[in-house]
């Protein structure tokens, strides 16, 4: 087993509880704009909002493009015109609020951050990382955050872990983790920057894609006992 130095972790549904913190978001927008929320409409904004981002992963949109437009997407789905920017920027100042820790996230933060440096490498907008990643008190365990809008590529590209790699320096890429949720993101990111990944997978959900996890999780506490122990609890 790999004595590791340096562990990258995404963000949304590895540390922070981002479904949890995306329907809270909706639900304050909706009750706002005094519009009725289902739990099929919450699942097809989720859809459109998934798809978007994939998108953005492979290249074929931007940030920018992405942001603006889900919102105008969805409700034309629905037959109503509206202003997707503006949409963007009420749900963005709710979304901002949502900092629910995954369980065991601070526990094992707080533990691996006196053995190992610790870094965020995550998708997103800056200004709404920032906010979450402080509020939710992980923020003092990690030496840097990177964010893909400030980079200007997004995981999974190896541009963006080009820029990583490059600003920490001397970095060992034998020593070094990337744990995230998202295969097609984090596990494919790993893949292409060379350094082992780790899934964390706590729904089972199956391995759909051409890509392979160095680990696999399915609790956070697993983690530490992987790293401390050689083997995965």
């Amino acid at each position: 087993m790999k004595q590791y130095q340096t562990l990258l972790f995404d963000l949304d549904d590895t540390l922070l509880d981002f479904n949890e913190a995306e329907n809270q978001a909706l639900e304050k927008l909706f009750s706002e704009l005094e519009l009725p929320l289902t739990e099929d409409m919450k699942e097809t904004y989720k859809m459109f909002n998934t798809g978007l981002w994939r998108a953005h992963e492979e290249g074929k949109i931007g940030r920018e493009e992405l942001v603006n437009t889900r919102f105008a997407i969805f409700f034309e789905h629905y037959g109503k015109k509206v202003d997707g920017p503006e949409y963007e920027r009420k749900y963005r100042s709710y979304l901002d609020e949502g900092h629910q820790l995954i369980d065991g996230a601070m526990e094992l933060i707080q533990d691996l951050a006196s053995k190992y440096e610790l870094y965020v490498v995550t998708n997103g907008v800056f200004t709404t990382q920032e906010k979450r990643l402080k509020e939710s008190g992980l923020e003092p365990y990690f030496r840097k955050v990177f964010v893909s809008e400030v980079i200007g590529y997004q995981k999974p590209k190896k541009e963006f872990f080009d820029y990583v790699f490059q600003s920490l320096g001397n970095v060992d890429f034998e020593k070094t983790l990337i744990i995230g949720d998202s295969l097609t993101s984090d596990i494919k990111g790993g893949e292409v920057a060379g350094i082992d990944t780790c899934w964390f997978n706590p729904f089972g959900k199956k391995n759909n894609i051409d890509v392979q996890p160095t680990y696999e999780i399915r609790k956070l506490e697993e983690l530490k006992g992987l790293l401390d122990k050689g083997s995965i609890v």
